[in-house]
């Protein structure tokens, strides 16, 4: 068993018969109270946050799991298809578990996979991806004395906002978390 001070942020909790999987972890002390965790969570099956204080030195099940890099294959259907570069074994993972990161993915890259025992239970697409912009509109000449933004079509189907100086053809570098435009590639 382990208690509250073992635990951090991405640690894997079992949590009233559920994986939950920490998201913000912060050690209070309120005046001449005595100390506290606060912690919100999300479940891994259902997707609720919850928050939760833990007192000092509580008893947590911390739930052991192995991380897996995984290559991007294809879709097929609700299911999204990933390879084992080691052992070329496929696993179908929800594609909810990979949130709108999804829409950025395309085949070859790398996903991080989350394994309880043989189970999938979490799935994360890669920070940062480059992608070749397919459509965009042409900026307007002069618009510039402010961050202007513009709608552009990239090679996934994602559609994001970015500068007014990217045309089609371009690379750029999106952060898949926050769905902005990081910056221009150079090849």
């Amino acid at each position: 068993m382990a208690n509250t001070g073992d635990i951090s942020v991405g640690s894997v909790i079992r949590y009233n018969g559920d994986l939950v999987v920490i998201t913000e972890y912060i050690h209070r002390t309120p005046g001449n109270l005595r100390a506290f965790y606060q912690a919100k969570m999300r479940n891994l099956k259902t997707g609720k946050q919850t928050e939760y204080r833990f007192r000092s030195g509580e008893e947590v099940t911390l739930v052991r799991v192995e991380y897996k890099m995984m290559q991007y294959i294809y879709m097929e259907g609700e299911y999204v298809v990933l390879m084992d570069n080691a052992t070329f074994e496929q696993v179908h993972v929800p594609s909810i578990m990979l949130g709108d990161g999804i829409e950025f993915l395309k085949e070859g890259m790398e996903v991080k996979v989350t394994f309880e025992e043989d189970d999938a239970i979490l799935a994360e697409p890669p920070t940062f991806v480059e992608l070749l912009v397919d459509y965009a509109e042409p900026g307007v000449k002069g618009d510039t004395a402010t961050n202007t933004l513009k709608p552009c079509k990239l090679e996934t189907g994602a559609e994001i906002m970015v500068p007014l100086f990217i045309s089609e053809g371009e690379l750029i570098k999106i952060d898949t978390r926050t769905r902005q435009y990081v910056e221009r590639v150079k090849k």
